[in-house]
């Protein structure tokens, strides 16, 4: 399924890095940055959150919560948010189900070698829980400033 702006953000549940659940919907009247990144403790994936943490403030300012998505379990995530210092929550989708809803688990292809993973993508939702923008080419060490253009 693609997302395009306009379109419904897809509703979901899932475990965060403390395993407490996370919903679409407790974020209602608040815009949020839903983004998916392949893996934690990656050098593209660091980049990106790192990027998200050291803008934080001014993405608050600007009405933005921050959820980032990956396939890695609660663990890892907090093994990663622990040493970057992040500052917003990370959703453990490790039956992909949230993926799925956005379409962000996709087949790719490396060196001829076809496999399954996380296409790096960023929802923006406004306070109606409506997509405004789908950020598809990401640029890790300047995530913000797409976000906030």
């Amino acid at each position: 399924m693609k997302l395009s702006p306009g379109d419904k953000a897809p509703e979901f549940e899932a475990k965060d890095q403390n395993g407490e659940t996370v919903r679409l919907s407790d974020y209602k009247g608040k815009k949020v940055v839903l983004y998916f990144y392949p893996r934690d403790n990656t050098p593209g994936c660091t980049a990106q959150a790192c990027n998200l943490r050291d803008n934080y403030q001014a993405l608050q300012e600007a009405g933005y919560e921050i959820l980032g998505v990956s396939s890695d379990d609660e663990k890892s995530h907090k093994k990663f948010i622990e040493k970057q210092e992040l500052p917003f929550r990370l959703i453990a989708d490790t039956d992909k189900a949230v993926h799925e809803k956005y379409g962000t688990w996709v087949e790719k292809n490396m060196y001829g070698r076809k496999y399954m993973g996380t296409a790096r993508t960023t929802f923006i939702i406004d306070e109606e829980g409506v997509i405004s923008e789908v950020v598809a080419k990401v640029k890790t060490k300047d995530h913000t400033a797409q976000v906030l253009k």
